[in-house]
């Protein structure tokens, strides 16, 4: 990589700039020509637009606030990162329950400061992770764990998606049904696109229907800053973006470790960077008005099909973001879009948002019949879907955090006891395992 004055810009050209070996893959360190790098960056602001503009939408923030901090957030995280782990910071859905929750009794200024704080708690966590290593990570949060908060809070906003999808039930319906059948009909990019395509479809009807009103596009101007608020800080939305910060550094880690995979390079050494980076997002998002942020799991899939893991094409994506959030027309463009589309873009996303945590699940192959498991999985849940809300002083803990904190309490109490009484299920059937090899 060539020397320069900030962190992770500059890289070496790979090949001749335009072709790829069989088998192989541009680094994050290398680029393609900067056409075709450009041309790339485009794609992953294309993967990454229909899922972060969906949060900001459905939360009441300002788009094009959001595409702006989405955009300088993704430049702060390759320079921290000092460009060894390609990544686009997007909208988290994580913050969405909070958020709708701070803004009920603070307003969203109150939100913001509770996203401000969770990028705060995710620095430290990073910091922490950088000092000390990952391993701890994984001993206080288990996949059966992790898994456990990850489904909660995709079930936990299902009465959100009801309350759009009623306002306007045929355009929610069609949303829907075009974002499933865009997954299957379609592939390459398209295919993985099919949130914006469902979108899109949605959109349509609900202008032949007379649903979107466009008076706000025509009063937009070309070119400004978009909105900005400050935030406010109060101690009562502590209770409910705690548990997010344990979503973020799952996705991160996650992230890290797909990218180390397809690229065959050690990144555990920069684990806590970039948690660091994203923790410093989103304070930056939150300290001006738009949403939380994580590594995009729709950019990975760009990547996998191009080859191309070049932190080139992201600063590309990052600068892009920026420039259509000085677009206060395309903004207000966005901002258009009815409540059946969010409704029905809604119900998909927060049921993929609760499978996501089953398939945590599966490929970690958790055992369901170990009782401790059976109950870290299904009482978080129960507590999540009907959003039990308990109340200390200032503090209000409603259903992802109370969730949340069961499924941690859950895991490590029931273990703690099985060990000392000797019933650790998992332990008997090594331990007969053990036996039984013992005797062949």
């Amino acid at each position: 990589m060539t020397k320069t004055l900030i962190p992770g810009l500059g890289w070496t050209l790979y090949g001749d700039g335009r072709t790829i070996r069989p088998g192989d893959v541009v680094a994050p360190d290398e680029r393609l020509s900067w056409g075709r790098t450009t041309g790339i960056g485009m794609q992953h602001v294309v993967a990454m637009f229909g899922a972060t503009f969906l949060v900001p939408l459905i939360t009441g923030f300002p788009p094009a606030t959001t595409l702006l901090f989405s955009g300088l957030g993704t430049i702060l995280f390759l320079i921290i990162t000092a460009g060894r782990v390609p990544s686009y910071l997007g909208s988290s859905f994580a913050f969405l329950a909070p958020v709708g929750a701070s803004m009920g009794q603070y307003g969203m200024s109150g939100a913001l400061g509770g996203i401000v704080m969770t990028g705060a708690g995710l620095f430290l966590v990073g910091l922490l992770v950088h000092l000390a290593g990952t391993r701890w990570i994984q001993v206080l949060m288990p996949p059966v764990v992790t898994g456990a908060i990850v489904a909660l809070i995709g079930l936990n906003l299902a009465p959100a998606a009801w309350d759009n999808v009623n306002v306007e039930p045929v355009t929610a319906t069609v949303t829907i049904v075009s974002m499933l059948l865009a997954g299957v009909l379609f592939r390459g990019l398209l295919g993985r696109l099919s949130i914006l395509v469902g979108v899109v479809v949605g959109y349509l009807v609900a202008w032949l229907r007379g649903e979107v009103d466009f008076s706000g596009v025509g009063e937009a101007s070309w070119f400004g800053l978009p909105d900005f608020t400050a935030p406010t800080f109060h101690i009562g939305v502590i209770g409910l973006f705690l548990p997010v910060v344990l979503v973020l550094v799952a996705e991160n880690v996650g992230h890290v470790k797909s990218v180390a995979l397809m690229t065959h390079r050690d990144l555990d050494p920069v684990t806590g960077r970039a948690l660091m980076a994203d923790g410093v997002a989103t304070m930056f998002a939150g300290s001006g008005g738009g949403s939380g942020t994580t590594t995009y799991a729709e950019n990975i899939g760009v990547m996998a099909s191009s080859r191309v893991y070049s932190t080139a094409a992201y600063w590309v994506a990052g600068l892009f973001a920026i420039a259509l959030g000085l677009l206060p027309k395309v903004g207000a463009l966005i901002a258009t879009v009815p409540a059946g589309v969010l409704g029905g873009a809604g119900t998909v996303l927060y049921g993929m948002i609760g499978i996501l945590g089953v398939r945590i699940w599966v490929q970690n192959r958790v055992d369901f019949a170990n009782p401790i498991n059976l109950a870290v999985a299904g009482v978080p849940l129960i507590i999540a879907v009907a959003n039990f809300t308990m109340v200390f002083g200032d503090i209000v803990f409603e259903g992802i955090a109370l969730g949340s904190f069961a499924a941690l309490a859950i895991h490590h109490g029931m273990s703690l006891i099985a060990r000392l009484r000797g019933t650790d299920p998992g332990a008997q059937r090594e331990a007969e395992g053990a036996e039984e090899q013992a005797l062949n």
